[in-house]
C-alpha cells in the first residue's frame, strides 16, 4: 500500500480550499478490479467522470490548495462517514461487487485506515494550515451526476448541495443560475448526510462550504472540464470576498435532526 498514496494535494494559498471526494476510478493492485469487468471503472459507480479535470483546473485558476481521492468508490466511499451502511458498497447502480460481497468488519476497518481516514485527515491538515496563516478557510467540493437515473432524464446543468449553512450556497446557485443555467437548490441530491466529508470537516467546524455538482456530460471531455472551472472561477471571485465567509458559524446540521449540535 506504501506505493499507493490516499490522496493527491495541490498546493496554493487559502483560504480556499478544494477537495474532490470521487476523483479516481482506481484501485491498488492486491484489490484488482473487485471482481468486476475493466469496463465498470469508466461508469459513474466508480468514480465522478470528470470532477477530478474541474478540481485540478479551478485550484490553477485560483491558486487555492486542493485535496483529491486517488482510490474508487467502490474500494470504500471516502464521502460517507466511518459508520455508513453504504461505505462499501456490495450492490452499486444494479451492478454487483464480487470483491466487496464478504468484506467484514475487519477489512472494512482495514480499508478505513489505509485509504479513508488518509484522505480526510489530509483535507483536515489542509484547513488547519490556512488557519495557521491567519484565515478562517473556505471549502468547495466538487462533484458530478449521471444525465439519467432510472431512466429519467435530469434537468439540471449543476446543483449545489448544502446543510443549514447556506452563506456560500445561496450566493453560489443564484450565481449559477443568473449565468443562465438550470441549478439545483440541494438537487439532485440533499447536501445534509452525517459524516460525509463536509459535515465531518465544515458544518462540524463552522466552516462556510459549498458541494458542487455538474451534469457529467458536460466534463466528461477536457473542454467541458475547462469550461466548467473557468465559469466557477469567475463566478466563485466575487462571492468569496463576502466578509461572512471568514467567520466560524455553528449552524448545527438537519442530518442530526435538531438545529444545533455543533460547538
Amino acid at each position: 500500500m506504501q506505493n499507493f498514496p490516499a490522496f493527491e494535494r495541490i498546493a496554493g494559498a487559502g483560504p480556499l480550499v478544494l477537495i474532490c471526494d470521487h476523483a479516481s476510478s482506481a484501485t491498488p493492485p492486491s484489490y484488482g478490479n473487485l471482481g468486476l469487468p475493466q469496463a465498470a471503472f469508466a461508469r459513474h459507480i466508480a468514480y465522478d467522470i470528470g470532477a477530478a479535470g474541474v478540481t485540478r483546473r479551478l485550484a490553477a485558476l485560483l491558486g487555492a490548495p486542493a485535496v483529491l481521492s486517488t482510490f474508487s468508490r467502490l474500494l470504500i466511499d471516502p464521502n460517507r462517514g466511518a459508520d455508513d451502511p453504504t461505505l462499501v458498497m456490495r450492490i452499486s447502480d444494479g451492478a454487483i461487487v464480487p470483491g466487496n460481497a464478504t468484506v467484514d468488519a475487519a477489512e472494512t476497518d482495514a480499508r478505513i485506515a489505509r485509504f479513508w481516514r488518509p484522505y480526510r485527515e489530509a483535507i483536515a491538515a489542509e484547513l488547519r494550515a490556512v488557519a495557521a496563516a491567519g484565515a478562517v478557510p473556505v471549502v468547495v467540493s466538487v462533484h458530478t451526476f449521471t444525465p439519467v437515473w432510472r431512466n429519467v432524464a435530469r434537468p439540471w446543468q449543476a446543483g449545489v448541495l448544502w446543510d443549514r449553512d447556506d452563506r456560500l450556497a445561496r450566493p453560489l446557485i443564484a450565481a449559477l443560475r443568473a449565468d443562465g443555467l438550470v441549478c439545483g437548490d440541494n438537487e439532485p441530491y440533499d447536501g445534509a448526510l452525517k459524516g460525509d466529508t463536509m459535515y465531518d470537516l465544515c458544518t462540524a467546524a463552522g466552516i462556510a462550504h459549498a458541494l458542487v455538482e455538474i451534469r457529467q456530460d458536460l466534463v466528461s471531455e477536457e473542454a467541458g472540464q475547462a469550461a466548467w472551472a473557468e465559469r466557477l472561477a469567475r463566478l466563485l471571485g466575487p462571492l468569496l470576498a463576502d466578509p461572512a465567509l471568514g467567520e466560524r458559524r455553528f449552524f448545527g446540521s438537519r442530518a442530526d435532526g435538531r438545529d444545533g449540535g455543533f460547538k
